[in-house]
């Protein structure tokens, strides 16, 4: 097999105070299509996040308070132009570490990662920030008006899916806000955050502006960082048990947490919807990424007039997909990011069959004459006849796989696809605007697309109720949060 990698990382190291800096030991960062290690990664012990920690203060207090928001925000900008200079590197180190198509990280990772920078950079520009806002012009013969001033120390906790992409979602609106942030990437993840350091080195952030630890959850790096009392507050993307247990640890301090948790996300396909295009875009939010989206619909709800030729038309789609090596133009499907998490959704697939699921297609492992049989990859699978009482109804799975059922009425289909202790997205499909505003403000869900799955404004809220999170983010939500309001009052 060619060598994603190559030269690029061999030993991953933390990063602190501008220094690349070793660890109390090393793990193996394994290559998800063949099992193969494409590096060693030194963990930061506790006494490595103190030091980040604390060097993240240095900076917030001394050359980065000084820096102000036009400045900072041509300095995001030349983050951006480094990432760009390296874009290739960037796309090498995240195909090998997440196994996903190199078509998906070159055209949607490392540009969306590009993007958030510019974006946040801008946005902070014309926000008002660095100016005082009047809040009431005269209150008791005083006037109040109020500033803004970032949070401080922010911990980014971030996920191995879309590993760079989330990771800058969070880091450039901190920045943007005056902050410092210390980050700790997935520890199945660990190249592009790391690479991202060089990339903040060529834009000339100050030392211990940006910093990354790299380990584990508890009884590791993200618990030390977690529990750490100069961490001002704490920004994940993750399970939601994990966002469960970091809010038991942030609560004695109160920090404030950003949390953009799990989802077990519904699409609605009305028999008026344009057949083709809601089979295109559903093959993508069932697929996409190996079914590696906190966004993918795992619960696909089609009216009944339409439901075989549906089902019949995404299981052509599903068993199209080509799971190729992850350097190959023509791969369109990767496989799962490690062998713990293919196990998980392999239980799911027997679990749904003991649950009495009728299998469509996949169902299993795919076979292969390489060394592909050494990676992580599972087949595209649907089942159709689950209730809806089923756990695999219920749970997220995380993985290419969805459960197709009927429906005869907009109430069933809105009750069905309603009914989770999650809440981050849905999908309407429908040729009938009316019906599409109507559904889709009855989704309680962070984001509905109405004919469309995963088209993104980076300035609109993005975020999920119950289950799925705490807060939102994008634009000036984003801001919001990675900065807080100081009221001051005069006597007149």
């Amino acid at each position: 097999m060619p060598s994603f990698l190559g030269d690029l990382v061999k030993r991953i190291q933390n990063y602190i105070d501008g220094r690349f800096v070793g660890g109390r030991r090393e793990f193996a960062d394994l290559n998800p299509a063949d099992g193969t290690v494409i590096a060693q990664v030194t963990e930061a012990c506790e006494a490595h996040v103190d030091e980040a920690v604390h060097a993240a203060r240095r900076a917030l207090l001394g050359e980065w308070a000084q820096i102000g928001i036009r400045e900072r925000a041509s300095r995001l900008h030349r983050v951006a132009d480094a990432i760009e200079k390296r874009f290739d590197c960037f796309v090498q180190a995240e195909v090998a570490d997440t196994g996903k198509p190199i078509s998906l990280a070159s055209k949607l990772d490392i540009p969306r990662a590009v993007a958030n920078f510019r974006v946040f950079a801008d946005l902070v520009k014309i926000s008002g920030l660095e100016s005082f806002q009047t809040e009431t012009p005269d209150g008791a013969n005083a006037l109040n008006y109020a500033v803004r001033k970032p949070l401080g120390v922010v911990g980014v906790i971030t996920p191995w899916n879309l590993p760079l992409l989330l990771l800058t979602w969070k880091v450039a609106p901190a920045l943007a806000c005056g902050n410092t942030v210390v980050v700790k990437p997935s520890e199945e993840t660990p190249a592009t955050a790391t690479l991202l350091a060089e990339a903040m080195q060529d834009a000339g952030l100050p030392n211990g502006v940006y910093n990354v630890v790299h380990g584990f959850g508890p009884g590791s790096t993200g618990e030390f960082l977690t529990q750490h009392p100069g961490v001002d507050a704490i920004t994940f993307t993750g399970e939601s048990r994990t966002g469960a247990a970091i809010m038991k640890s942030v609560a004695a301090t109160v920090k404030p947490v950003s949390f953009e948790l799990g989802g077990k996300n519904a699409a609605i396909v009305f028999a008026d919807c344009n057949f083709d295009e809601a089979l295109s875009g559903l093959s993508d939010a069932v697929f996409l990424n190996t079914g590696q989206v906190c966004l993918c619909c795992e619960r696909v709800y089609v009216e009944r007039k339409i439901f075989s030729s549906f089902v019949e038309g995404l299981k052509r789609k599903a068993e199209s997909l080509n799971p190729g090596w992850p350097n190959h133009e023509q791969t369109d499907l990767g496989p799962l990011i490690s062998a713990q998490h293919r196990d998980k959704v392999l239980s799911y697939y027997r679990l749904a069959q003991e649950e009495g699921a009728h299998l469509i297609t996949g169902g299993g492992i795919p076979k292969f004459s390489d060394n592909r049989n050494h990676g992580f990859y599972v087949q595209p699978t649907i089942y159709t006849g689950l209730p809806e009482s089923a756990r695999c109804i219920k749970e997220e799975i995380f993985g290419p796989v969805c459960h197709i059922a009927a429906f005869d009425s907009e109430e069933e289909a809105i009750a069905m696809a309603n009914d989770t202790k999650y809440g981050l997205a849905a999908s309407i499909w429908t040729s009938n605007l009316k019906r599409g505003h109507r559904v889709a403000q009855q989704m309680k869900v962070g984001i509905t697309w109405v004919n469309c799955w995963f088209l993104r404004d980076l300035r609109t809220p993005f975020g999920g109720a119950g289950l799925s999170g705490i807060g939102r983010e994008g634009g000036m939500h984003s801001l919001n949060f990675y900065s807080e309001p100081n009221n001051i009052c005069i006597r007149l």
